[in-house]
């Protein structure tokens, strides 16, 4: 998973040089850093491809640990962390998916932005309060591709980096969830 994560960093952070955030040009240069830069097409092979793999191998180790006990105590903290971890790779492939702003990227953004709106009938207001600060408005928008790329390379990776340091401290302090 480590390592799929520092793929991911490495290659995505070559991405940021040639990707414009724009409803304009975002396509755009996704295309060009394909079509013209010099081996752009593996970058971003190796970002999409890589991104893939680490939720496979997510499965696999959440299973693993599963099996094992891992959430039992003393352990439910670092279960924990592992959790939100799982949900933030979960994050970073609904806001990056939308990146390219391709026909489907945009409708995917629509679908998966409307999503916490189905909140509203066990707690009123607070889906369509969440669908408003995800699109920044009611539509989907230049604000929108904004926000989904800051939450992407900026937002996700640093909370990443963050629980990944508490969860290996306390992976450390308890060790790993040996056989049933």
């Amino acid at each position: 998973m480590l390592t799929s994560f520092i793929v991911q960093a490495a290659s995505g952070l070559a991405l940021t040089v040639y990707f414009r955030p724009t409803v304009v040009e975002a396509f755009s240069s996704v295309k060009q850093l394909i079509t013209t830069v010099n081996t752009g097409w593996i970058v971003r092979s190796v970002h999409r491809w890589s991104s893939g793999l680490m939720f496979q191998l997510l499965i696999l180790h959440v299973s693993r640990v599963y099996m094992t006990g891992g959430y039992k105590k003393p352990r439910e903290i670092t279960w924990v962390t592992g959790t939100l971890l799982a949900l933030i790779t979960l994050s970073f492939g609904v806001t990056g998916y939308s990146l390219p702003w391709d026909q489907v990227a945009y409708w995917a953004c629509k679908i998966v932005t409307a999503t916490p709106e189905a909140l509203d009938e066990l707690f009123p207001r607070i889906g369509t309060l969440l669908v408003l600060k995800l699109r920044a408005g009611y539509s989907v928008t230049q604000a929108t591709l904004t926000r989904l790329y800051s939450i992407h390379t900026l937002v996700l990776p640093l909370v990443t980096l963050l629980l990944l340091l508490i969860h290996f401290l306390l992976l450390r302090k308890q060790g790993i969830s040996g056989p049933m």
